[in-house]
């Protein structure tokens, strides 16, 4: 008989957690639903926050630790937050009563208890508290997302997270972007009109096969020469070679210096040039001694450059066997 007052006070307590536990998540749900900021987020403060994440939770939170205050700087805050809202309205949108996931926004200007009694120093922080089932130390601790800042949708990020880490599938809706729309097509309007207008002046130049010609040669100069290299490679312009001397001239097929790739493209221009010359202008000159100085002088141009470009290239590796007078390396 005295075990039977024991056991009622026991029924007792058991019975009253067990209904605070729905009454905490749908007092949260209700404040979600209610939230004038952004609906399906909860704006919190430090008392909020103590009761949201307390134990025990039959439901998941996700908290956002920010700093929107213009004092505090916090430029990454300013842009995430906007992201944020539209994760806590497309899971309202889709959970009208919450359905166990809980969002709240707590920022640093209502709840700096908060931020010094964990120890934050910077912002935004997102974390996630889940469910406690067994009440194990390991289900106190919150999980934190960790930002990317290359991300250019973070919103899309932090649903997989949350569809990844809990049991709740989260679905972004973004509404439709008219501005961007409008841009487009405005741009392709003007641009439209723009080539209208302009075509009776830019058609000679753009039928010239002489212009054509001229930017086919630069190109083929820039890429054989091996600019493309220096930019994926990130290669020096010159560097410090023996006895306090520069040196422009990288020694291996894989390697090659900035200074050594203008070169190169330099010598290639005046080669192709010279035979540009020699297949094109010579033959239209009308004196025949005018005619044997030019091919004569162009020829010698020929010769040297081309050689000094053999020279360059035995430099680059010392076993090749060829060269080309007057310049020997």
């Amino acid at each position: 008989m005295r075990l039977l007052p024991v056991l009622t006070a026991f029924t007792s307590l058991l019975s009253l957690s067990v209904a605070q536990k729905p009454h905490k998540y749908q007092t949260f749900a209700e404040l979600a639903s209610s939230s004038k900021g952004s609906k399906g987020s909860i704006l919190l403060n430090d008392q909020l926050f103590a009761e949201i994440s307390s134990p025990p939770r039959n439901y998941t939170s996700v908290v956002l630790f920010t700093a929107l205050d213009s004092r505090y700087g916090c430029v990454l805050c300013r842009d995430f937050q906007p992201e944020f809202d539209l994760l806590g309205n497309s899971w309202h949108r889709e959970h009208p009563q919450s359905d166990g996931l809980l969002f709240g926004v707590l920022d640093f200007s209502v709840g700096k208890g908060t931020f010094q009694r964990l120890g934050m120093s910077t912002a935004p922080i997102l974390m996630l508290f889940p469910p406690t089932t067994t009440g194990s130390p390991s289900e106190q601790m919150p999980l934190k997302f960790e930002f990317n800042p290359s991300d250019t949708t973070p919103a899309e990020a932090v649903a997989r997270w949350l569809t990844h880490t809990t049991k709740h599938t989260v679905t972004i809706h973004r509404p439709f972007n008219y501005v961007k729309l409008f841009t487009f097509v405005g741009g392709i309007i003007g641009l439209a009109t723009g080539s209208k207008l302009a075509y009776p002046y830019l058609a000679p130049a753009l039928y010239s096969r002489n212009l054509w010609a001229a930017v086919s040669l630069v190109a083929v100069l820039l890429f054989t020469s091996g600019h493309m290299f220096n930019h994926i490679r990130k290669v020096p312009y010159v560097v410090q070679g023996r006895g306090g001397g520069v040196s422009y001239i990288a020694s291996g097929f894989s390697n090659q210096f900035g200074l050594e790739t203008q070169i190169v493209a330099v010598v290639y221009a005046i080669l192709s040039f010279s035979s540009i010359a020699l297949c094109l202008k010579m033959p239209r000159m009308e004196s025949a001694g005018k005619q044997k100085i030019a091919v004569m002088a162009w020829n010698l141009v020929l010769l040297v450059l081309f050689s000094f470009l053999m020279s360059v290239f035995k430099m680059k590796n010392g076993a090749y066997p060829f060269f080309l007078p007057p310049l020997i390396a």
